[in-house]
């Protein structure tokens, strides 16, 4: 599908990197709509509007986490703790996401540690990565979504096995500390 290769461009060639809008802690709440990222994964809190629609990659810029990459599939609010890539028609944001995941190591690497651990809007923009046909990325897409997908089954899958040795092997010792009848 792609004869002569694939061609590497920067991100912020491609795209915009977005930074988010600070809310204060009182704005925020746990029974709004929307989540709240800033510095992290996991939401700060929750609040009434958005600023990101559903589909959207983020790089974490601040604190322990700066470097780090995510996703979300539903629309959320973006605090200045966390870049955002801007849709485009070149490209699949899902395709991004796992492009820039490849990237994560280069990006942690980049964070500086005077005071807070930071990571430059520019470092994120000057990162190559590859751009396939969109045809080309939704195959991609959907050979690791699917490989995500089967690698969550069989961590549970495992998880519960786990459970069940240990529950047997405590029953078993259990049943040596009492005496025959």
């Amino acid at each position: 599908l792609c004869p002569g290769g694939v061609e590497y461009v920067k991100l912020g060639e491609v795209t915009e990197i977005l930074r988010g809008k600070r809310l204060t802690k009182s704005q925020l709440s746990n029974i709004e709509q929307y989540p709240v990222f800033h510095g992290g994964l996991e939401p700060l809190g929750y609040y009434t509007h958005h600023n990101r629609k559903a589909d959207t990659v983020m790089v974490i810029n601040v604190g322990a986490s700066a470097g780090t990459v995510g996703y979300s599939s539903v629309d959320f609010w973006s605090s200045d703790g966390c870049f955002c890539v801007g849709h485009s028609d070149l490209f699949l944001s899902r395709y991004i996401y796992y492009a820039l995941l490849c990237q994560e190591t280069f990006l942690r690497s980049r964070v500086r540690f005077a005071g807070i651990p930071t990571l430059d809007g520019a470092v994120v923009e000057r990162t190559k990565i590859p751009l396939p046909p969109l045809p080309v990325q939704q195959e991609i897409v959907r050979i690791l979504d699917n490989f995500t997908e089967l690698t969550a089954e069989l961590t549970a899958e495992l998880t519960a096995r786990r459970k069940q040795y240990e529950y047997y092997r405590d029953l078993l010792l259990t049943m040596e500390d009492k005496p025959e009848t």
